[in-house]
């Protein structure tokens, strides 16, 4: 029974947040004001202080287009004001050629060839135009330099101090964004890896000595490498062959692995299938015997923000002190355009790219440029903006299982399951179900939050030179190795997931270092395939107003197949709560759906059988191409 203290909590949520159920729907908006990581995100409060302005009302003696020119001509079919560039170039295309305008200040006309009189016809007149428009973009940077000022003194209390340090602290697993050379290096090492058969000479059953196939396999890669540079760039090239031996270059190849590893942090969905060949040669590198034999190993730390930071010289407490700076904020936000005009984005885009500049400007000296600083706070917000993203719709799911719990809809739509029905291989009623899902969404939120955090410690697990075993999983010859750091944040994460939820349905059991998981790199791409399953099912809930609003052919149809709107998003939603966390595509009851690994088994099945739904042609009129498609991301 739950707790008198949950219980009100539920109530107040519930009192506080209260939604109707076609908001709920169709709305793209998230709340998660109690997350500090996603406090960072310009939807909030603390970061909207900042552009209060934003609501003020806009000048109407200027263009509506630019806002920049005064505005002289008003269109009386759209009842809005332009400039007669914005009115010319923009706005008198299409069928809005045919609408009537007036100057303002002189009589209607319809004929289209009128306004050409008033354009700048000679270069030097142009050239003033572009002059004018330029001392007014230069006058508006000035202001919002002062803006920005303005926000560095301003000791307000809404931008909290916890913001900041939970900055700092996710400063010390946050990769650094690459750049230009490193982006030319990746290229060279995912070309490499490409033709590469390691795994295939490695990872097998043989009577030969498996040392001297690793140290081959090394070595053929080392040679591949240095090739592809000399074919690059010759002079780099020169200086490695100037070097007798591999291990005399051993920097370079471990600079050029860190860079690959460090890409793919903040990028999973790319080298797909070159990352796991990437990872089994540092992690043999790592080996005893084969360092010994090679002079030299493969692995690097991950090059940081924080180790960025404090990489050049003791005297960097000047720079550090950016992590206290309260615009820091504001250079890093994620700018979500749900709800905002082209002005207020815009606004918003132009304070970021100010604070940037303010802070590169403030903490450059002469052992990081301005452009190192830039290379930061870039860094930073892709962190951000990576979370933002990756959570969003799983934010968006759980908002709509709220609807779930309301009677009406629960007797209509009940997600309940049973053994054997549906494929299904647990049985819940609609209650026990709800939990189950809403706990399982939880968790996969918590760990999309800490995802780069779980990628810097799987280099532990992984790297760490301790001999694995090499078994038959069912699913072929794998690596078995234990992942002890991963799994001591993975119950760190289920505390704080029991802690959100009123009840825990299932085991906590997390499978690591076995047959359903053999390592962390297992661990890593099970759960980075999370936004691929929901963002495709959160992508067709939020297209199927629009599809409606331009095709009045399908409204009919789903209104006859479904009876409504709604009732066709409910059923969605009935079928995905239901068959995504029923246990099913596993091979025993244990993998099924007691462990917490199941629940993903199960959705990974459903994605599967989506072809065979009812409604698996509305994913298809809005733009589904599948799961592992571009779409949405």
């Amino acid at each position: 029974m739950d707790s008198p203290d949950k219980e009100r909590r539920t109530l107040d949520k519930m009192s506080t947040s209260k939604r109707s159920l076609k908001e709920i729907l169709d709305s793209e908006y998230v709340d998660n004001s109690d997350e500090e990581s996603e406090a960072l995100n310009v939807d909030d409060g603390t970061i909207d202080n900042a552009s209060d302005d934003d609501s003020e009302d806009v000048d109407p003696s200027l263009c509506v287009e630019c806002k920049d020119m005064k505005a002289e001509i008003i269109c009386n079919d759209c009842e809005e004001r332009f400039c007669v560039i914005c009115f010319e170039m923009i706005h008198r295309g299409g069928k809005r050629r045919k609408h009537e305008y007036v100057k303002i200040q002189e009589e209607p006309h319809t004929n289209e060839n009128t306004l050409t009189e008033n354009l700048p016809q000679t270069e030097e007149e142009q050239k003033k135009m572009q002059d004018s428009i330029n001392e007014k973009e230069e006058q508006e940077g000035k202001e919002d330099s002062r803006n920005v000022e303005k926000i560095e003194t301003n000791n307000d209390t809404s931008i909290d101090d916890k913001l900041l340090k939970h900055i700092e602290e996710s400063a010390n697993f946050i990769p650094m964004r690459l750049t230009y050379d490193e982006r030319h290096l990746l290229r060279l090492l995912e070309a490499a890896l490409q033709v590469s058969e390691y795994t295939d000479r490695v990872d097998i059953l043989s009577y030969t000595s498996k040392s001297k196939r690793i140290v081959a396999q090394l070595k053929e890669m080392c040679s591949v490498l240095s090739g592809l540079v000399i074919a690059s760039n010759l002079k780099i090239g020169q200086k490695l062959l100037e070097m007798r031996n591999f291990s005399d270059n051993a920097k370079w190849f471990q600079d050029i692995f860190e860079i690959g590893r460090r890409y793919k942090i903040m990028n999973p969905e790319r080298m797909r299938d070159t990352y796991g060949k990437l990872c089994y040669m540092v992690m043999d590198s790592r080996l005893p015997q084969i360092e010994e034999h090679m002079e030299f190993h493969l692995f690097k730390p991950i090059n940081t923000v924080k180790s960025f930071l404090t990489s050049k010289g003791r005297d960097n407490e000047k720079v550090l002190r950016l992590f206290k700076d309260k615009l820091l904020l504001y250079a890093t936000a994620h700018i979500s355009p749900v709800g905002r005009s082209r002005t207020q984005i815009q606004k918003l885009i132009k304070q970021k790219e100010t604070a940037i500049e303010t802070l590169a400007s403030k903490y450059s000296d002469k052992h990081y440029t301005k452009e190192d600083i830039r290379q930061v706070l870039y860094s930073i917000g892709d962190h951000t903006a990576y979370v933002n993203m990756n959570r969003r719709p799983i934010m968006r799911m759980l908002e709509r299982l709220e609807v779930f719990r309301q009677p009406d809809i629960a007797a209509m739509y009940s997600i309940g399951i049973q053994y054997g029905r549906g494929g299904a291989r647990l049985t819940h009623d609609h209650e026990r179900q709800w939990n189950y899902v809403q706990q399982s969404l939880t968790l996969w939120s918590i760990i999309q939050r800490e995802m780069v955090h779980l990628w810097y410690l799987a280099d532990t697990d992984l790297f760490d030179g301790s001999q694995y075993k090499l078994a038959s999983t069912g699913h072929g010859l794998n690596r078995i190795k234990s992942c002890p750091t991963i799994y001591k944040e993975m119950y760190r994460i289920i505390s704080e997931c029991r802690s959100k939820t009123d009840t825990w349905v299932g085991s906590s059991v997390v499978h690591l270092g076995d047959d359903a998981v053999p390592n962390a790199l297992f661990f890593l791409d099970k759960y980075t395939q999370v936004p691929s399953i929901l963002i495709p099912f959160d992508q067709t809930l939020l297209k199927i107003n629009e599809l409606v609003v331009k095709d009045e052919y399908l409204l009919e149809y789903i209104n006859k197949e479904y009876g409504s709107v709604d009732d066709l998003k409910l059923t969605i939603l009935q079928d995905a709560f239901a068959h995504m966390f029923d246990g099913s595509g596993a091979d025993n009851f244990y993998m099924s759906g007691s462990c917490i690994d199941g629940r993903l088994t199960s959705a990974w099945n459903h994605c599967n059988e989506i072809s065979k739904k009812k409604y698996y042609n509305i994913f298809l009129l809005t733009s589904f191409n599948g799961f592992n498609g571009s779409e949405g991301f």
